[in-house]
């Protein structure tokens, strides 16, 4: 009845655990560490543990060093390589159980990647929050001394003497409504999204269309789609805006940086079991927007997505910004990862039809 109980509470316990004999062959794996390595316990037990995670930040040392030093090491926000070539951070300990229990070691890993997802969507979103209450308590300091410039202006156009003076006022009334458009990008969309069910593929085939005629083959578009993702539920308008920033963006360090052979790649996905926010997501789409140009400087990775934060001198450092409110809105998350030779924008929006229900 105990060993029943026992077994039990491991079956149900979120982290992974596995036993291992002293030639490191598993002779126990919980129903989580089956879920985490994405195997069934009854093809791995009896298998040595380099099946399943690959020497990766001295792994192996742990379990070394656990079992000539007698006692457990703990490891944590580790990297591991996993059997399929998929990498994940992760606490993990390595426990030697005693000589007279069999010489057994006791693994348990805690995966750590959804908490420190969580934790990043929740700083950048309160980041955003900050930024855009700071540009909106600016925008109405800029756009009420603007609007009393540009009607001086114009007044004081009417009673110029000398119509060749009027050249001068229509440079401010000009300057005054390049300053208020500037200050309504910032504040990106104004109105709230409308809500229909949408093909993401036909969003993304006009971006292709849009891009295509922009560049006029100077660069490959490459086109890679799921054609089984259901539809996603968005503004038509707002979502095109959004995807165009990115890509115009990728685009624009690739013609820039000199790139040979540049290529934009638009790759679709459904994800399972994916968290957006606090919300355990059944299914979420991914778009991904890659190119193979110089990446993004260490310097600007942590602060892309802030308004008027460029790497271009000309750049008014904006698309991103509204790309991210946009997509935010549609309680989404983009995401970038960056490196030499390949930029990777990651967006995901989930698939549950909530409209379906009432909800």
């Amino acid at each position: 009845m105990v060993q029943k109980l026992y077994k039990q509470l491991l079956d149900n316990l979120s982290s992974a655990v596995l036993l291992l004999d002293r030639d490191r062959c598993l002779r126990y794996i919980n129903p989580a560490g089956e879920m985490l390595f994405e195997i069934s316990a009854k093809r791995v037990e009896g298998e040595n543990i380099v099946g399943l995670v690959r020497d990766h930040a001295g792994f192996y040392q742990i379990i070394d060093d656990a079992v000539s030093a007698g006692h457990a090491f703990t490891r944590r926000e580790a990297q591991l390589q996993l059997h399929s070539g998929r990498e994940l951070v992760a606490d993990y300990s390595v426990t030697p159980l005693a000589a007279d229990q069999g010489g057994y070691l006791l693994l348990e890993i805690q995966p750590r990647d959804r908490l420190m997802r969580i934790s990043r969507e929740e700083d950048a979103r309160a980041q955003q929050q900050t930024t855009r209450e700071l540009i909106r308590g600016l925008a109405h300091e800029i756009k009420n001394p603007l609007g009393g410039i540009r009607g001086a202006a114009q007044l004081l156009d009417r009673a110029l003497p000398d119509a060749s003076l009027s050249d001068y006022t229509q440079v401010i009334i000009g300057e005054a409504d390049r300053l208020q458009n500037l200050v309504d990008r910032m504040l990106g969309p104004r109105t709230m999204p409308k809500i229909q069910p949408l093909n993401i593929h036909l969003i993304l085939e006009r971006i292709y269309s849009l891009i295509s005629a922009e560049t006029d083959g100077k660069l490959e578009v490459i086109r890679d789609y799921d054609p089984s993702i259901p539809d996603v539920e968005g503004d038509e308008e707002q979502l095109i805006q959004a995807f165009l920033n990115v890509v115009r963006n990728a685009v624009q360090a690739l013609t820039e940086g000199d790139v040979e052979a540049p290529r934009v790649i638009l790759r679709t996905r459904a994800i399972r079991q994916f968290t957006l926010g606090t919300e355990r997501h059944r299914l979420v789409c991914q778009i991904a927007i890659i190119d193979n140009g110089p990446g993004i400087p260490e310097a600007l990775k942590e602060i892309l997505f802030y308004p008027m934060i460029s790497g271009r001198a000309e750049g008014t450092g904006l698309g991103l910004s509204i790309a991210q409110s946009v997509i935010n809105q549609h309680s989404g998350l983009i995401e970038c990862q960056s490196e030499p030779g390949c930029t990777e924008f990651l967006i995901y929006l989930p698939l549950e039809q909530k409209h379906a229900n009432g909800n």
